[in-house]
């Protein structure tokens, strides 16, 4: 494979003053087959994935789903009874997965959602924003709470111990959620860049807040994820082969290609093409659309997730290829911003 365009295109973004520091990874049939960092950093710094946490944390839920404990088509509140609060009652596991549940601005404080019993609290305080199932609408935070808060009643476990132990462990990973402050060197430090435009769409979230030592610690789970590129590369190799037999081969199947959501997205202007945990590239040519993450020739089979600050994460079952990006200028105009990343995008998925 020649990597020499996608190294050019990552270099050119901080010699442009983009980023302060990014890295990238590319891998193949279970090995990293390329992992270079520019900037202010090396092949050990972290970055804050933001949520390309999400399917990391939804890969666990397929555990409890593959195993029997879960079904995905029952309410919430059927698993968690302090839910059933101010109508949320009617709103399923899968809407919860799909971001069609209808509370996506529901608050909820990093340290309060680290701790079980503060986390139940709030759930009992949220409000629908509207009917849970009829439209689409990305809840950046608050559903991941939920599928925290799943994973712990369901397994017995602290959710970031149950990502750890089985989850990242038998994939060969390392610890990625919940670092202890001990835990939390060479990460590198999110650097605000820019202002956002007055008419941006997206909405308005604190990812400086990410870097805050307790607030790493509590793990949150829709974009607290801590790594290096190469690790996610190796998580999205582990999704497109399962050689430990992690997964449930159904659930897994299930959600590397079963569209269950294509509402139209309100922010992007296309549909969802939301799984059970990830968002599949689809054959209605407009995968690029879909968050920046897609490069031009990523096939229909394609399946991923961005995280804010134009964080990428996919894997292409076509050429057997997962590829990550990660940087640390937080550029507030993230729509323009992902125009950055395109170039980089299109050269991974160009690799043959």
């Amino acid at each position: 494979m020649d990597f020499d365009p996608l190294l050019e295109a990552a270099r050119k973004l901080v010699d442009d003053g983009i980023t302060p520091a990014c890295q990238l990874a590319v891998a193949r049939d279970g090995d990293t087959v390329c992992f270079e960092t520019f900037g202010a950093a090396t092949n050990d710094t972290r970055f804050c994935v933001f949520s390309a946490t999400k399917p990391i944390v939804a890969s666990a839920v397929w555990l409890l789903i593959g195993e029997g404990l879960l079904d995905p088509a029952r309410p919430v509140a059927h698993y968690i009874p302090e839910f059933a609060t101010n109508g949320k009652q009617i709103v399923t596991v899968e809407q919860v997965l799909l971001h069609t549940s209808g509370f996506p601005n529901a608050p909820m404080d990093p340290i309060e959602g680290g701790d079980a019993v503060t986390r139940v609290k709030r759930f009992t305080e949220w409000s629908l924003e509207w009917e849970p199932g009829s439209r689409f609408e990305y809840h950046a935070l608050a559903a991941h709470w939920v599928l925290a808060e799943l994973i712990e009643r369901l397994s017995g476990y602290d959710f970031r111990d149950y990502i750890e132990e089985r989850i990242c462990a038998p994939n060969g990973l390392p610890h990625v959620l919940g670092l202890l402050e001990e835990e939390q060197d060479d990460i590198a430090p999110g650097v605000p860049l820019g202002t956002a435009p007055a008419d941006s769409p997206l909405p308005t979230v604190d990812t400086k807040i990410l870097d805050r030592p307790d607030v790493r610690a509590a793990g949150v789970p829709g974009g607290g994820a801590i790594m290096t590129a190469a690790t996610m590369a190796r998580f999205y190799q582990a999704l497109l082969h399962d050689p430990n037999r992690v997964w449930d081969a159904d659930v897994l199947h299930d959600a590397r290609a079963n569209v269950r959501c294509s509402l139209p997205d309100p922010i992007m202007h296309v549909a969802a093409n939301r799984s059970i945990g990830l968002v599949l590239a689809g054959d209605d040519g407009l995968h690029q659309f879909r968050y920046g993450m897609f490069g031009k020739d990523n096939s229909p089979g394609s399946f991923g997730h961005a995280g804010a600050h134009c964080q990428v994460a996919w894997a292409d079952p076509a050429t057997g290829i997962s590829f990550s990006f990660l940087k640390n200028g937080l550029e507030a105009d993230m729509m323009g911003d992902a125009l950055n990343v395109i170039p980089i995008t299109d050269a991974a998925a160009a690799l043959r």
